[in-house]
């Protein structure tokens, strides 16, 4: 999707025109994929723009930081107010928001100096991240080839930025096929995630989505998505699927910052269930334009007002 360029972009504490937020061409990160990001939304609500559950994602930024043995120069307080800042200043009333920390430029070497961490945010208005109309009909998934990586390889708990190099050539892969997207595979056959959300199927009145075991990364939306049905009184279970297990399934539904909640038509040439957008996703969905609306008070907490 084309960016859209906005006015400011947030360097190490700096308000900086878009076109001047450069990094050196040799910093260790474009080299070596030594970094960890966030994918965070603003919302347009009826008294302004409003962060869908920002002080989770920063919390994620630094658990994803920790795990590559980086120390964020920032704490969580002022990474969150640097944020609303920064949507702020740009003007946006709705926008995708894009935090950053990379290793700054000074030395080379498979072994990069950790002491060097930078951070950057920036936001540009983004819709939908699949298409309309997988939006609104399902999207069509395929099984990938590419497996997903393994907490034995790189750890997918971490939302690190080489790592999606396993992501983006399961994405590319699928899309030159005529797909809108690709679930990956762990070792043992079991379902772990599309190349950029998460998955949950309907099957015998449970909803069911594959455990952080099983290579995936905790989504947010996807503990949106557990806590919404949880309320609305339905069983979630949190285990393995099999591959075969989708394609009998009810109803299934991805789940992502970037994605928000979008219903699966078919996986593999197979329709799931009737091949159009079931009850529950239905429900699920109008709940989460709700929420991130602000037209819903039970989940006001998750919600910082600009």
């Amino acid at each position: 999707m084309p960016l859209t360029p906005t006015p400011f972009i947030w360097m190490d504490g700096e308000l900086v025109p878009w076109d001047e937020a450069q990094v050196h061409v040799l910093t260790p990160s474009l080299h070596y994929g030594w970094g960890v990001y966030e994918g965070i939304r603003a919302y347009e609500t009826e008294t302004g723009p409003a962060v869908f559950r920002l002080r989770e994602h920063i919390a994620r930024l630094r658990d994803s930081a920790r795990v590559y043995l980086m120390e964020l120069p920032w704490t969580d307080e002022e990474l969150v107010q640097a944020v609303l800042e920064l949507v702020r200043v740009n003007g946006q009333p709705s926008c995708y928001i894009r935090p950053i920390a990379y290793l700054g430029y000074g030395e080379m070497g498979v072994a990069p100096n950790l002491d060097a961490v930078r951070m950057s945010i920036a936001v540009w208005p983004w819709g939908s991240y699949l298409g309309d109309k997988a939006e609104s009909e399902g999207c069509r998934l395929i099984v990938s080839n590419w497996q997903r990586n393994s907490n034995q390889t790189v750890p997918p708990l971490a939302k690190a930025t080489g790592a999606y190099v396993n992501s983006a050539l399961a994405k590319v892969g699928a899309q030159r096929a005529g797909y809108d997207d690709a679930l990956m595979l762990t070792a043992n056959g079991h379902i772990a995630e599309a190349s950029a959300a998460n998955l949950f199927m309907l099957r015998g009145g449970e909803l069911v989505t594959p455990p952080v075991s099983d290579g995936i990364l905790p989504g947010i939306t996807r503990d949106t998505a557990i806590t919404f049905a949880r309320d609305l009184g339905l069983t979630v279970v949190e285990r393995s699927i099999p591959r075969s297990e989708v394609y009998i399934a009810d109803e299934a539904f991805l789940t992502g910052t970037a994605a928000e909640i979008v219903p699966v038509a078919s996986v593999d040439e197979r329709p799931v269930g009737d091949g159009r957008v079931g009850a529950v996703t239905k429900e699920l969905r109008g709940l989460f334009q709700d929420v991130v609306r602000g037209r819903n008070q039970a989940y006001e907490r998750w919600l910082e007002r600009v």
